[in-house]
């Protein structure tokens, strides 16, 4: 099983671009984060098209996510645990495969002194929760998404500059380490040990083209997965394209 995620930042904008990666790549799963589209103006119809079943929970402007799927979608779940019908659509959850599937936008936090970074904080211990309500690492789990934190110095651009602040604080990488402290395993590092390798560039100051970027999209696998994953990959292609997302898609292959 193939299983990719992709923060597209506005399918409306990247509409063309996610689909015609879609058709080429053809993963099992694609995990879409930032949709910024309510659910009637999410390109269901050229989904199903290309053969994949959709699962959204959007809303206009701000954030949304949304699952692609080419296998049976069972157990369809929009935010946590105990959060039924979220004003925020930031997290969906479905069984594919026999594997739960979680599309999560965590949110940026903006800065260490905004209310939003405790937001931030919260929101990762209540994704924990949400994961041991839903089995837990000896079931089948793949958490992928924009956590919007860069686990180590291996994925970010300058360590020095970026220390102690937004995506690379000391609470933000103890929030994420609780959560990967469940029974998760971060994939692409099981395949890859060296640094540089990124999934965001900021579009000023020619941030792609100087590889100054940050590793903030992940797919953590549970202990139960995770030694079935055989590949993990950053797909740069789509940033190279016109008008790209920010962030390009990231991708595990499960045997």
């Amino acid at each position: 099983m193939k299983i990719a995620t992709w923060n597209v930042n506005s399918i409306r904008a990247r509409h063309d671009a996610v689909l015609g990666w879609v058709a080429a790549t053809e993963p099992d799963v694609l995990c879409m984060q930032e949709t910024k589209v309510v659910d009637d103006d999410f390109p269901t119809e050229e989904f199903l098209r290309l053969g994949y079943a959709v699962a959204m929970a959007g809303q206009k402007t701000y954030n949304g996510i949304a699952l692609a799927s080419r296998l049976p979608m069972t157990d369809i779940v929009v935010g946590f645990h105990d959060e039924p019908d979220p004003d925020d659509k930031r997290l969906i959850r479905a069984t594919v495969g026999g594997v739960r599937v979680y599309s999560v936008y965590v949110p940026n936090g903006k800065s260490l002194s905004s209310p939003s970074y405790e937001e931030k904080l919260r929101f990762l211990g209540r994704l924990g929760e949400t994961v041991q309500k839903d089995g837990g690492a000896d079931v089948p789990m793949a958490i992928c998404g924009d956590f919007n934190i860069a686990p180590d110095e291996r994925d970010v651009f300058d360590p020095r500059a970026m220390e102690g602040k937004i995506h690379f604080s000391a609470e933000e990488h103890r929030a994420l380490a609780n959560l990967v402290g469940l029974g998760l395993v971060d994939v692409f590092r099981m395949h890859h040990e060296e640094g540089g390798r990124y999934s965001w560039w900021d579009y000023r100051g020619g941030g792609f083209e100087r590889n100054l970027g940050l590793r903030i999209d992940l797919v953590l696998a549970t202990r139960a997965l995770a030694p079935r994953c055989t590949g993990a990959e950053i797909d740069e292609a789509p940033r190279r394209g016109d008008k790209p997302s920010d962030h390009t898609p990231v991708v595990a292959t499960f045997s």
